[in-house]
């Protein structure tokens, strides 16, 4: 499915899928959940084809192929595979890789779901797992074993902004025989591109920026058309399947994902740039920003630096929660990469998963505020930080 001509993000966006639209200059939903053949050769061949998408909706349907195709292509792979939210795309993707006895290594601060997937329900079946420091490609070695057959990463990642070395820890891991898997979530191919730095695998919540509007649940999983048959043979059983109508949505979605993550990198920039010279502020945290300690890393692997930021406003938690309520164009609410600003505290989101708290935000204030940069016009959003941090101050 990669792409082998010179066309950009945005052009792949809107054209990638070209040839499997029939003519319609919008593709159309197939809502259908099982579809008809002719003959019965025609029949066998749909059942027994990989990746098929005219049997049966578990196996594949148009508007999976579609988004498939774009995301392939975006992410410069050979082939992708859509699931039901990017938690199914993890599943999917380790229960088709591991099998009992095996290791996995992940970071120490990834999203707290793949931690809980990996290190809790899998060591029921005998899978084993080590945690690294992201920031420290040393580590990665020294947390690998003969038995490690997994590595994952997260770049940026949440709620922190630590980056992680990929072209350096896939190099570490393939030496040791293991494949690795990035959560490309948080950058995406717009900024970032895994499988060209020597990652294995790529995989979306495509619920975040790859759809864009806070409308759907979807996940991607993009690598080698060997790797990524692998993963959909495992997924035919686990059954982690997206409905054909939001897989329309996250094509629709696509087709804007450049122009969107350009107004997302900018805003998250000058919101960064604005937050970190405040007086009223202790700390931000995006690797955008030239005080960041990656940021050499960031300028080599990344073209941008998305919409994710984080920052501990001055007076702590309860400055924060005002500052929250004080805000007219942000809401407070869970998840990232919508069109809409969205904040929430980490600290408080997690009170009730210590483990999990702890281990992301580390010796973190209880202030600090996750901010997913919507695409507001600029003026207004730094307007409104403005006001908000005047209007909640704690200076007298």
């Amino acid at each position: 499915m990669s792409d082998t001509n010179s066309d950009r993000p945005g052009t792949i966006a809107v054209h990638g899928d070209h040839a499997s639209r029939g003519g319609a200059v919008v593709a159309p939903i197939y809502q259908a959940t099982t579809f008809a053949a002719p003959s019965n050769e025609e029949f066998l061949d749909a059942a027994n084809r990989e990746f098929t998408d005219a049997f049966y909706t578990r196996y594949g349907n148009p508007n999976h192929s579609q988004v498939g195709e774009l995301v392939a292509q975006l992410e410069g792979t050979e082939h992708a595979i859509v699931t039901a939210s990017g938690m199914g795309a993890l599943s999917t993707m380790a229960l088709s890789l591991l099998a009992q006895g095996d290791h996995v290594v992940l970071q120490r601060t990834t999203y707290p779901g793949t931690t809980s997937f990996i290190t809790g329900l899998l060591e029921k079946f005998g899978v084993t797992a080590s945690l690294f420091d992201q920031v420290d490609p040393d580590s990665l070695s020294a947390a690998m074993r003969p038995t490690t057959r997994l590595v994952l990463l997260e770049s940026p990642s949440n709620p922190l902004l630590d980056l992680t070395d990929i072209r350096r820890c896939a190099q570490l891991a393939h030496e040791r025989g293991a494949l690795v898997a990035v959560d490309n979530t948080v950058a995406t191919p717009v900024n970032q591109r895994p499988y060209s730095l020597g990652a294995d695998i790529v995989w979306h919540s495509a619920t975040k920026y790859l759809s864009g509007h806070s409308d759907v649940s979807a996940g991607v999983i993009a690598g080698s058309r060997d790797l990524v048959e692998r993963i959909w043979r495992t997924h035919l059983a686990v059954g982690s399947v997206l409905g054909p109508f939001d897989a329309w949505l996250l094509l629709r979605g696509l087709r804007t994902l450049d122009v969107r993550m350009q107004r997302h990198n900018d805003n998250a920039m000058a919101l960064a740039t604005m937050l970190s010279r405040h007086d009223e502020v202790d700390r931000v945290f995006y690797p955008g920003l030239a005080t960041h300690p990656q940021s050499a890393l960031a300028r080599e692997q990344m073209s941008g630096f998305s919409g994710l930021l984080s920052f501990s406003p001055s007076g702590g938690a309860a400055r924060a929660e005002r500052l929250l309520d004080t805000l007219r164009l942000t809401t407070r609410a869970a998840s990232l990469g919508s069109v809409h600003s969205i904040a929430t505290r980490p600290s408080a989101m997690w009170s009730n998963q210590s483990t999990y708290r702890d281990q992301q935000l580390g010796d973190t204030d209880d202030a600090l505020i996750r901010l997913s940069v919507g695409i507001e016009t600029t003026d207004d959003l730094l307007e409104d930080f403005e006001r908000a941090l005047l209007n909640t101050s704690t200076s007298e």
